[in-house]
């Protein structure tokens, strides 16, 4: 995936979208029901009901991109809330399109004391 840039800021959409929508629903979705500003730079992440396809909508400066993922197996671990948005940083953005569950990523080793 193209990277935002660093002060981009990732919002997840609680809750299921129809992502039948295109740019423009989708855009109208973030103004009235997130209530941010499609055009800030910001990544707006979205899920279907089925919760195996999501679609990242983000204004590079030039225009809106519109970037959509499906997994053959397995769903997108999405909050349960049913409204408002979740912040993500870039490494959950990256293990939720990885299909890992970016609430509780697990080590693989625990720290220990440096000396």
């Amino acid at each position: 995936m193209i990277a935002p840039p660093s002060g981009a800021h990732i919002w997840l959409a609680a809750g299921n979208t129809d992502l039948r929508r295109g740019f423009t629903g989708l855009s109208a979705l973030v103004q009235t029901v997130l209530e941010h500003d499609p055009f800030s730079g910001h990544v707006f992440v979205f899920r279907g009901r089925r919760g195996d396809l999501i679609k990242l909508l983000w204004w590079d400066g030039d225009g809106l991109c519109l970037f959509a993922k499906r997994l053959e197996r397995g769903r997108f671990v999405w909050p349960r809330a049913e409204n408002g948005t979740v912040a993500l940083t870039r490494a959950q953005l990256s293990m939720l399109l990885e299909g890992i569950d970016w609430r509780r990523p697990v080590r693989t080793a625990a720290p220990q004391m440096a000396v």
